[in-house]
């Protein structure tokens, strides 16, 4: 890409593996400023189950898109690259680097190659697509989809109806499946992007560690935490917040779905679950640059060659 372009830092990873302490590690060193591509981290009210950084940690290295919406309220890819662009160009503006950092992949490639021409959201379908799913169930619906797009109903799950009932909607407002549509790009980001991602080399060392940071999290009052947003009477399991992973699983013991300890045991293995879908979104990524957990020296350095 062109020197002319100003440059951004892409870090990315799964869940766990060390993204927020190199970011602050980095932003010690370097004119960084950071940026959160985390689709859980933009809810206020949801800091212990997402891991969000804590005041010490954000005293030192301030982080832009978190605490920017109620666990109510929508927000979509469009709204981050739109939100995410802004920011960029503010840091870019004070003479400083955008270090974008998450686990949201999505995020980050809507952001780098643009966003597919999709229609906007029809109400009306949407309603009918939730009447037909209470009537006949996700799973047949689910099989529509893979009659219609067998691409998009390979990759989504029949339990995720958010996406799926997407799917089906934007079939039925514009007549092209969501795979036709989403081949079509829309700007690239006018930067020149370094992307790294960092995880640790043995994937049970990852495991161990998304085991001993639930534990942590349920300690610190994860519990209690999802108390009060179930307790709200505003939020229910199907909002894109109540689906971050742990919190649909809390959710489900206080509604008298399953035990705590249940609620914990599948909250680790969601959460793993999580890990496994970001990694192997990684290994197809273009022009990454791996960076290893257990190596925080040899990461700053490695990042540091585009820093300077």
């Amino acid at each position: 890409m062109s020197n002319t372009l100003p440059k951004a830092i892409f870090l990315m990873g799964p869940t766990a593996s060390g993204k927020t302490a190199l970011a602050i590690a980095l932003r010690q060193q370097f004119p960084v400023e950071i940026i959160s591509v985390d689709s859980a981290l933009i809810y206020r009210g949801m800091d212990i189950g997402t891991a969000k950084p804590d005041e010490q940690e954000l005293s030192l290295a301030p982080h832009r898109l978190i605490d920017i919406r109620d666990p109510s309220e929508a927000y979509s890819a469009a709204d981050f690259r739109a939100d995410a662009l802004r920011e960029m160009d503010e840091i870019v503006a004070r003479g400083n680097i955008p270090l974008l950092v998450g686990g949201t992949m999505l995020y980050f490639k809507a952001l780098l190659e643009g966003l597919s021409p999709l229609p906007p959201a029809d109400p009306v379908i949407r309603a009918k697509i939730e009447q037909e799913a209470e009537e006949r169930g996700w799973q047949v619906l689910h099989e529509e989809l893979c009659r219609i797009d067998p691409v998009s109903g390979a990759r989504i799950h029949p339990n995720d109806p958010q996406r799926l009932s997407r799917a089906l909607e934007v079939y039925r407002i514009s007549g092209k499946t969501l795979t036709e549509l989403t081949q079509v790009k829309g700007e690239p980001l006018p930067y020149e992007v370094h992307q790294y991602a960092i995880a640790p080399k043995e994937r049970e060392e990852l495991h161990r560690r998304i085991e001993l940071r639930f534990e942590k999290m349920v300690h610190a009052g994860f519990k209690d935490e999802v108390k009060c947003l179930f307790e709200r009477g505003d939020l229910n399991p199907d909002m894109p917040s109540i689906r971050c992973v742990g919190y649909r699983q809390m959710w489900d013991y206080f509604s008298g779905a399953c035990s705590l300890d249940d609620a914990i045991y599948r909250g680790v293995c969601a959460t793993r679950q999580l890990a496994k879908r970001q990694i192997t979104w990684l290994r197809s990524w273009d022009q990454l640059t791996w960076l290893d957990s257990d190596n925080v020296p040899g990461s700053l350095q490695t990042v540091a060659k585009h820093l300077t």
